[in-house]
């Protein structure tokens, strides 16, 4: 009976062992029993295809890992065929869409002649499969019109106009709030088009002086200023393909004039030269006002409007497609869960009702920002909280979102005694009772409440102390 003791502690014990060593190696190790069930997944596995243990242990691996139409699990291959492979690429996807590259080394077990398991050992190269595929995309338009995110009939509106628009060679104007996503419309414009193949250029007309942004757009001959040399410009660059503009309206009313004549005549003459050289050059342009204030004050001409708005394209701002943002939240944040390798899930109720309370002035490219700034200050939590937003948006929400409802406020008052206070005491009242609102909102986490209150995390204390607020 004792030897029998010491030997259930000594399995007890080496199980131990096994367990820590599985776990401290820097390679995920992933086995199976005959039936395709996990039986062994290891700490860096999880960290490979972000998954947690209790998502895969004991449950047949093809009913959590989807794999691509001409590949199977290299695992289920040991099973079937009881060979070992080395070194094979494998691309896969984890139970909630992400994709996973590893280089696997696969073993199957045997007893006797009998297959009894297979188990993997696996390096994980997602992230330089996703750097080889950037650097063969770098340099070529990234966007299509699968990339713009939004079901809001606002935007599927202004998308079916763009893909009429890509049908024709017309110059197109795209009007839209900084940040709402020009660029991304007007790559989408160009790949669609029949200038697919051609160059897509886009230049930024308020980054350069006027002096210089001219022999940009129309190049230099040789000796028409000092230093000028022959240098082709961005419309001979271009040349069978598309002229991004953006910022049209920051270019001076002369050099529109000049701008103006290329789209009329189709013609360029560098600075310098004598000559008029021919081009074939879609130009869409883009403009972060209304092209009618712009023509008012003055920073527009408005036959260069006419010229430009055969096609014009109205970008709605976000605040008036707010049914897109849980979309565009959960894009960002598995971007960022990419790029960070984190594995954040979403957002609070309390962030989610506050983003659609938002004016969003700075459109589709704030909402970007402030989530990755959530998430660089995010340590192991999966949910976006309202303390992990960045103090300039918190500043800027309404005095609402920082206060106690007015409701609230009003129910405090009648819930008074009849007979009046002294006022300190009154204060005393209201500062426990709003201190308690906001732990309560933040499930009664101390750090969390003391940023959104503004104080630090040793005055919260002391004034919960002081007017009998606990935790617990």
């Amino acid at each position: 009976m004792e030897q029998t003791k010491r030997s259930v502690n000594h399995l007890e014990y080496l199980n131990q062992f096994y367990k820590r060593i599985l776990d401290e190696v820097d390679v995920g190790i992933h086995a199976v029993d005959e039936t395709g069930k996990t039986i062994i997944y290891n700490k860096k596995m999880m960290q490979i295809e972000a998954m947690d243990i209790q998502e895969v242990i004991d449950k047949n691996l093809l009913d959590v890992f989807r794999f691509k139409d001409n590949q199977t699990s290299t695992l289920v291959k040991a099973l079937q065929e009881g060979k070992e492979t080395s070194n094979v690429k494998q691309t896969y996807f984890n139970n909630k869409g992400r994709e996973i590259t590893t280089i696997n080394n696969t073993i199957p077990i045997f007893h006797e002649e009998n297959v009894l398991g297979a188990v993997e050992i696996a390096k994980d190269v997602t992230k330089l499969e996703r750097l080889m595929k950037g650097n063969l995309n770098k340099g070529a338009t990234r966007y299509t019109f699968d990339h713009i995110i939004g079901n809001s009939p606002a935007i599927k509106e202004v998308i079916e106009a763009a893909k009429r628009a890509s049908r024709t060679a017309s110059y197109v104007l795209i009007v839209g709030e900084t940040g709402t996503g020009k660029e991304l419309f007007s790559q989408s414009i160009h790949n669609a088009s029949n200038r697919l193949s051609g160059p897509f250029i886009s230049q930024n007309c308020a980054a350069l002086p006027d002096n210089l942004i001219e022999s940009l757009l129309f190049g230099t001959k040789r000796g028409a200023f000092t230093g000028a040399m022959d240098t082709p410009g961005l419309f001979e660059q271009a040349e069978g393909g598309t002229l991004l503009l953006d910022e049209i309206n920051s270019l001076n009313l002369n050099l529109q004039a000049k701008l103006l004549r290329v789209l009329q005549e189709k013609t360029i003459r560098r600075i310098g030269d004598t000559k008029d050289t021919s081009v074939d050059v879609r130009v869409i342009a883009n403009i972060n006002e209304d092209p009618i204030d712009a023509i008012a004050n003055n920073h527009l001409r408005k036959d260069l409007y006419y010229r430009l708005g055969v096609v014009t394209i109205f970008v709605p701002p976000l605040r008036n497609r707010k049914s897109d943002i849980p979309l565009l939240v959960q894009h960002f944040i598995e971007k960022y869960n990419d790029m960070f390798h984190m594995n954040v899930k979403g957002l609070s109720k309390e962030v989610e009702n506050s983003f659609f309370e938002y004016e969003w002035h700075g459109n589709i490219r704030e909402l970007e920002h402030i989530i990755e700034a959530a998430m660089n200050i995010m340590d192991d939590e999966d949910v976006i909280q309202y303390a992990h937003l960045p103090y300039q948006y918190r500043n800027k929400m309404q005095l609402k979102e920082r206060m106690l409802p007015i409701s609230s406020v009003d129910t405090f008052i009648s819930d008074m005694a009849d007979e009046p206070v002294p006022l300190k005491e009154q204060l005393e009242l209201f500062e426990k009772s709003y201190i308690d609102h906001v732990l309560n909102k933040n499930d009664r986490n101390i750090s969390r409440t003391a940023k959104l209150l503004g104080l630090s995390r040793q005055s919260l204390q002391y004034r919960m102390k002081k007017l009998g607020i606990f935790t617990e």
